[in-house]
């Protein structure tokens, strides 16, 4: 069975991803801070037949993150599919406001994060010539929010970065792509808030992994 790890994951888009991509036969790493709400999400899914454990982290810890993917890796094999969605809080942050004690927590997160989580798949997926990696940020990453610039400052690093994996992997076998969500994910929302519900959107991460033809995907 091929592997999926939802970095991030958590009862909202996370588990939405976990049931697309297990329900055509993934099996299923779920890397967050709480290893209860995990052990939830595992036994939800396990009752639609798919095969997922959790394995806490926090994922600005780069050790804890990396061991949390190595023991996935060691009991579902290698992972496949990379999905890297954490959430770092909203501290809401105006541009003049950005100080490195309030931008240090969403770099720590969101880019480090990424980069930490991909070094600890990519090795085997070079070696395997396949792989995917899935980053997701908010649409501030491309045109800024003035309340979310420390989010914003760490979202738009990391979607660089992606851009970049996707420019030069794609010749060794591994597909990259960024999915930018400019809207609220659920099924309700405040009227004239744009809004989708996460069980759509994860359909369109399962098109990016299926079409592996373009390097981001703007939501909203």
């Amino acid at each position: 069975m091929p592997t999926i790890a939802i970095v991030g994951a958590g009862p909202g888009l996370g588990l939405s991803l976990a049931k697309v991509f297990g329900g055509h036969g993934f099996d299923v790493a779920l890397i967050s801070r709480d290893q209860n709400k995990l052990d939830a999400l595992a036994g939800e899914l396990a009752e639609s037949g798919i095969t997922a454990e959790g394995f806490a982290a926090d994922i600005a810890d780069t050790d804890q993150l990396t061991g949390a993917l190595k023991a996935a890796a060691e009991r579902l094999g290698r992972i496949d599919v990379l999905e890297f969605s954490p959430h770092a809080g909203l501290s809401m942050t105006r541009p003049e406001a950005v100080t490195l004690d309030n931008l240090r927590p969403q770099i720590d997160s969101l880019l480090y994060g990424a980069v930490t989580a991909v070094q600890a798949v990519l090795p085997a997926m070079l070696e395997a010539g396949s792989g995917t990696l899935l980053f997701t940020t908010g649409g501030g990453a491309i045109n800024p929010y003035a309340m979310l610039a420390d989010a914003n400052i760490a979202q738009a690093a990391q979607r660089n970065w992606a851009l970049n994996l996707h420019n030069t992997l794609a010749d060794k076998g591994i597909y990259a792509a960024n999915v930018a969500i400019n809207l609220m994910i659920g099924t309700q929302a405040p009227e004239g808030v744009p809004h989708r519900a996460p069980d759509d959107i994860a359909l369109d991460y399962w098109d990016l992994y299926t079409d592996r033809d373009k390097a981001e995907l703007l939501v909203g």
